[in-house]
């Protein structure tokens, strides 16, 4: 390990030296999801790490313990289920939508058929 002039290692030289640390390149991700995936997994293999090792801050201990929660299940639960709704939602919109379209049009042609002119949607007729 390397030392500074007074007896300071570095970390860095530390984890040069360390042969129980193992290094696994990858190469990054294409996407911003999977590089964000890939840093996301690397800091879970970290505080692993540091569990096992003792060296994990009580930050970090609550934080994990917070996530195994029978609450947080709960909430995740939950936080997926208010997104299909909105989905369901954003489709019933744009089905709407398309379903206004389909009773004009057959208005339209009803019109038509009776020798009427279709209405094109002009209101302002005195």
């Amino acid at each position: 390990m390397e030392t500074f002039e007074k007896g300071v290692e570095t970390l860095v030289s530390r984890r040069r030296t360390d042969p129980e640390v193992k290094i696994t390149r990858r190469r990054p991700a294409t996407t911003p999801e999977g590089r964000e995936n890939q840093l996301i997994s690397l800091a879970t293999d970290l505080a692993e790490k540091r569990l096992r090792e003792g060296t994990a801050t009580g930050a970090e201990v609550v934080h994990l313990l917070r996530l195994g929660s029978s609450r947080e299940k709960l909430e995740q639960e939950r936080l997926r289920r208010e997104n299909d709704l909105l989905e369901a939602k954003a489709a019933a919109v744009a089905a709407s939508g398309r379903l206004e379209e389909l009773v004009q049009n057959a208005f339209d042609a009803m019109r038509s058929y009776s020798g009427l002119e279709p209405d094109r949607g002009d209101d302002d007729e005195d």
